[in-house]
């Protein structure tokens, strides 16, 4: 975008060059109280994360706006456009960032007004700061909105997608998980153990409502009425079965309520199921992992559900070792039979809630939801062990043997699913310079 606004000249350059610089923290607080104090924005921001990640980046931007000159300009203003981009994948409400944007206007003119410029050189001042944010912020918009229609032409292609499987078998798998999930509880009951069922909404099941159906079913009545049947069943069926259990109590009315429930809920279940029909193949061909274009509405929707239920997510990233190699000995034939085996033993070593994708030419991401940094360790090291003891198949005969490289990396409140997606392939290039053939987990920042 071409600036239209005269170029900061003398004095007046140096005192909102100076204004910036003494004043960026202040400016940077004004403009998170304001954010913060709005509903909306707890979904993606804490105090805790402006003011350990959050405020420096701020306050460099009030003072960058005031140092646009030559190269600087151009460098600031594709910055600007990254911002907005960012701004996009977590969905910050744009009003708020025009909002904070009017709070550090206003403040400048304040602090411009208490200088010792005279009333000409004073409204200069305040006219150049208002337009310079003002452009940034329209830099940003510009990029805000182009990142919004390809985030939601993305999310509506994977909700598209998901549809598409087969649905018969996705509806009798859920089902069955479902009836296993009461099997263990009314096991428990009459074989004399003490009662300490899972809940529903942590069972294999409840995990597929909330990671899958979630984004499969999103806006459906049908879902909302079993997440409120799940809930009825954790937060009041299921106590009053294990009081009763301990008590030796009648257990007949919270048995049947229980019955009705999961009966209830197999309903729905085949009612959201009927009303839906395949429209689009998503799945890497050769693996059948995810395709990684659907990586953002996937990851984004994970963030927003750790952070608003204060659950666990990690992040894996796991490379072939000498990939390259495979290739030029055996032919790329032999590298895709090898690919298809590693998507094959880590999809067996993960939950359907989980997420897999094939993420590059011999990377596979793999999201873990409700898992923190030691489970997944587990997890990844036992797909390590599995790969380096199996046999590969080989097309031309014979089988041979391959290593993996993983890196894991905690979701830490950063509402941007990039910066998780860095941290763990940081977590990886460490694994694979110590040597290869192991697991690292990425340090706390």
């Amino acid at each position: 975008m071409n600036s239209v606004l005269p170029p900061l000249s003398g004095h007046i350059e140096q005192l909102l060059r100076s204004l910036s610089k003494d004043h960026a923290a202040d400016l940077a607080d004004r403009f998170y109280e304001v954010l913060l104090t709005d509903e909306s924005a707890q979904t993606f921001l804490s105090s805790s994360l402006v003011e350990e990640r959050l405020k420096a980046s701020l306050m460099k931007w009030v003072q960058d706006i005031f140092r646009q000159e030559g190269e600087q300009k151009a460098i600031f203003e594709q910055h600007q456009r990254k911002i907005g981009e960012v701004h996009a994948r977590i969905k910050v409400p744009l009003r708020l960032v025009m909002y904070g944007a009017s709070v550090l206007k206003n403040r400048m003119s304040e602090l411009v007004l208490q200088s010792d410029l005279d009333r000409v050189d004073a409204a200069h001042a305040i006219m150049l700061t208002d337009g310079l944010i003002d452009q940034a912020i329209a830099i940003m918009s510009e990029a805000y909105m182009q990142g919004s229609m390809r985030r939601a032409q993305v999310d509506e292609s994977y909700r598209l997608f998901a549809l598409g499987q087969d649905i018969a078998h996705e509806r009798d798998g859920q089902i069955a998980a479902l009836l296993e999930w009461l099997q263990g509880v009314l096991f428990q009951m009459f074989d004399g153990c003490v009662l300490q069922p899972t809940s529903l909404a942590s069972s294999p099941f409840g995990l597929w409502l909330t990671h899958r159906a979630g984004l499969i079913f999103d806006g459906s009545p049908s879902l909302t009425a079993i997440e409120a049947i799940i809930a009825r069943v954790d937060s009041s069926i299921l106590p009053r079965l294990i009081t009763g259990h301990e008590t030796k109590g009648d257990l007949s009315e919270p048995l049947g309520e229980l019955k009705n429930s999961v009966q209830e809920i197999k309903f729905l279940l085949n009612d959201l199921f009927q009303s839906v029909a395949g429209l689009e193949n998503g799945r890497d061909p050769l693996t059948r992992a995810l395709n990684r274009r659907f990586l953002p509405t996937i990851l984004s929707r994970e963030i927003s559900l750790a952070t608003n239920n204060g659950a666990q997510l990690s992040l894996m990233m796991l490379d072939v070792d000498h990939f390259k190699a495979i290739n030029d000995q055996w032919g790329h034939s032999t590298g895709d039979a090898v690919l298809k085996q590693v998507a094959e033993i880590i999809s067996d070593n993960v939950r359907l809630s989980d997420f897999v994708f094939r993420y590059g030419g011999e990377e596979f991401l793999i999201v873990l939801v409700e898992t923190s940094a030691e489970e997944a360790h587990v997890v990844a090291e036992r797909i390590r062990e599995q790969l380096a003891s199996r046999e590969i198949r080989l097309p031309v005969g014979g089988t041979a043997r391959v290593t993996a490289s993983l890196g894991l990396a905690a979701f830490k409140d950063h509402p941007d699913y990039n910066e998780l997606i860095e941290t763990a392939d940081k977590a990886l290039y460490e694994a694979k310079n110590a040597g290869r053939n192991r697991t690292i987990i990425a340090k706390a920042a």
